[in-house]
């Protein structure tokens, strides 16, 4: 009887390492994924990518301008005042 007590008791232990293991490298994955939204997405991040790959490419457009916006075959179509436009 002792012999299997100790067996499960071997086997539950081994099983709760392997989780906190698991658990430790997720939450260094999680932190290493958390650095790097952050700084890739961050307003000056974005900035610098828009002026070192867009140049001009890119204009300021003020979200209400657009209404509603409806896609079609992969194709994004905007509604503006009843009249709707190709993007």
């Amino acid at each position: 009887m002792t012999s299997i007590i100790k067996n499960s008791t071997k086997k539950v232990d081994t099983e709760i390492f392997d989780l906190k293991e698991d658990i430790r490298l997720l939450n260094e994955k999680y932190e290493l994924v958390l650095l790097d939204h952050n700084y890739l997405s961050s307003p000056k991040k974005l900035n610098d990518y828009q002026k070192k790959y867009f140049e001009n490419d890119l204009i300021p457009t003020d979200i209400v301008d657009f209404g509603k916006i409806y896609f079609n075959n992969n194709k994004a179509l905007t509604k503006n005042s009843g009249a709707i436009a190709e993007k």
